[in-house]
Order: C-alpha cells, then structure tokens, then sequence
C-alpha cells in the first residue's frame, strides 16, 4: 500500500498513540509501582483507561460513573452525566476509533497473523451485548450497593474490565510484592476475563469494543447528534454499499451506533460521499461531482 493510501489510517494511529501517551505521562509510576495522585486526576480523559494505571494522570468516566452512582442519594451524579454529555455531544464513537487506549491495544492484537472471523448476523445480535453490561453493571449494581448496602461497588471495573486488569492490576501487580501476597480469587478472575477478551481481539476485530464495552455503549446514543462524526452526503452516494462491506464493526450504515468512526469508509468510497463533520463543503461535492 503506497503512502497516500495508507496516510489517514497512519495518523489515526499516530493519534491514538499520542492519546495513550498523554493519558499515561506519569511515566516515573511504572518504575515505581505507585498511583498517581495529583490534582489533575480528578479529571476524566475521554477515553477507557484505568484510574489505577501506575501511568494515569486522570480519571476513567466510566468508574467516575460507577463511583458517582454509588455515592447515591447523598449526591447527584451532575460533574460525570457532564463529562459524558459534552463528550457524546462533541465527539461520540469518535473517542472509541481516535482517543481510547484499549481499542488501540485491540487493533494491534487483531493484526496478530491468523484466521479472522468475518462480521455476520451472530456479532450483529451480539453487539447488543454492551448495552445489557452498562444497564446492570455500570449502572444498576453500583445504584444496588450504595441503597441495600450503604458501599461503593464499581461492578464493571471490579469484575469484568480487561483495561483495568492489563493498565493496573499486572503493572502494579508485577512492581509490589505486597499487592502480589494479597491477590485472591477475585484477582484470578479478572485475569482470566482478561485473556479471553484480549485472546477474541485476535479473531475478531475490537471484540471487547463490539460487545462489551459499556462506554461505547454511552458514547453511542450520540451517534445522530455528534458535530464530529462521519457523515453521507446523498447527493453524491449511490448506495453502493461498499463502505459497509469493508467496515469490521457491525454496521448497518455509516455513522450508525455500532461505528467507531475510524473513516475508513471514507477511503473506500468510491464517489468519495463521505465526510466528517456536519456538512459537506461545496468545494468537496463540485470536486467529487467533476471527477471521472
């Protein structure tokens, strides 16, 4: 693939790659096994990327979430309902195919060499999935725990999140001694929900993205209204369907809940009728208009 063809896929990756780094800059961390705990890490980066990462230097919104819900009825939810709103309103799916730490991890796993297993009517039905993982583990369970017990319990990242185990609990884990003697069988199942989830990134495409990820999932009901996201100018498609095809996630169309907005699509598309943004620029549709 010649550098022309392969120049947007390289700077979505060199932005993903950026967006790790400055989600991790306490660098000094991994050396010394320790949290971060300035006063910037009350702040939430866009993207999924464990509070407990020796590198973190701020907050995931998706434990803020489940640490706000359980923090119920004593005080509302307002600064994290925020974060997700400006963000799902700004950028959507955006954060999931530029700016998550984990989907990047994903991506590069799946380029592992072996047999893929192609999108199809099981992964579309799956997809659904993540939807279910928000409602009762980022959302009910925490709620749950803060009235019938009076405890915070961030279900998702205590029992399921792969990003949390690999950022924090095998950084910190492989640097403290202290933390290894205390590991029990909690700690083991994480472990265990880890390797599957990053061994199905091999075979399929953003697996933990398509079906479990709950903030994709919140990110995802911004897909209609988000001022940055990849768009269809009608008069240009002829509904070849091309985009779809070449796209790995479970789409129906561009720009629908399940796209991560990576604008791949936008390379395939043969009348060059796709776009990021709100509106197509005149001088896009009268260069695509006169092009053989």
């Amino acid at each position: 693939m010649d550098r022309k063809k392969r120049g947007p896929d390289f700077r979505r990756r060199c932005i993903q790659l950026v967006s790790a780094l400055v989600y991790n800059a306490n660098l000094p961390g991994f050396a010394s096994g320790t949290i971060f705990k300035g006063p910037v890490k009350g702040v939430c980066v866009p993207g999924l990327n464990c509070y407990s990462c020796p590198g973190a230097i701020g907050s995931c919104p998706l434990g803020a979430l489940q640490n706000a819900l359980s923090n119920l009825p004593n005080k509302l939810p307002l600064y994290i309902a925020g974060i997700l709103l400006l963000t799902g309103m700004a950028l959507g799916r955006v954060v999931c195919g530029f700016l998550c730490p984990f989907g990047l991890v994903q991506e590069l796993l799946h380029k592992i060499p072996t047999p893929k297993i192609k999108k199809n009517k099981w992964t579309r039905r799956l997809s659904w999935l993540k939807y279910g993982v928000l409602a009762v583990f980022a959302v009910a369970l925490p709620i749950w725990y803060a009235f019938a017990r009076g405890v915070p319990v961030p279900a998702f990242c205590k029992y399921i999140c792969p990003a949390g185990t690999l950022e924090g609990g095998f950084p910190l884990m492989a640097l403290r001694e202290e933390y290894r003697s205390i590991a029990g069988a909690l700690f083991g199942w994480k472990t265990l929900v880890c390797v599957v989830i990053l061994a199905a990134c091999i075979f399929l495409y953003r697996a933990f993205c398509r079906f479990l990820c709950p903030l994709g999932a919140v990110y995802s009901l911004f897909s209609r209204i988000a001022l940055l996201a990849v768009r269809v100018d009608g008069d240009l498609c002829d509904n070849c369907g091309a985009c779809v095809r070449a796209c790995q996630m479970d789409v129906k169309r561009v720009g629908d809940h399940e796209c991560v907005q990576c604008g791949h699509c936008a390379q395939i598309c043969p009348k060059k009728a796709i776009y990021f943004g709100k509106e197509p620029t005149t001088w896009k549709r009268s260069k695509s208009k006169n092009s053989p």
